[in-house]
């Protein structure tokens, strides 16, 4: 999927709620967004994964601090060494950066 197409993807009317602790407390600038069929982790401003059609993207902020990457394991149900793995296979789609 080309990033325009996503881009389009993320104009849709959409919901958007705060993530949750494991306490089950609101987490402040971690957010969940949900579309008609594509669901989205956003930390603070930058879309971090979106899911979609069975798909995950990755976007270049992906791991840009302890935290944005507790709650992106949160959302992905995985840690990092899995979530490399799969970027590494090209299961899992690199938005704006290369694998290294």
């Amino acid at each position: 999927m080309e990033n325009i197409q996503i881009k389009e993807i993320i104009k849709e009317k959409v919901k958007v709620e705060n993530m949750r602790s494991s306490k089950g407390n609101l987490v402040p600038n971690q957010f969940l967004v949900y579309g008609n069929d594509w669901e989205l982790f956003q930390s603070y401003s930058s879309p971090i994964a979106l899911k979609k059609g069975g798909k995950v993207y990755l976007f270049k902020d992906w791991e840009y601090s302890t935290t944005t990457a507790k709650y992106r394991n949160q959302f992905l149900g995985e840690d990092k060494k899995e979530i490399m793995k799969k970027l590494k296979s090209g299961e899992y789609i690199a938005v704006d950066f290369e694998v290294c």
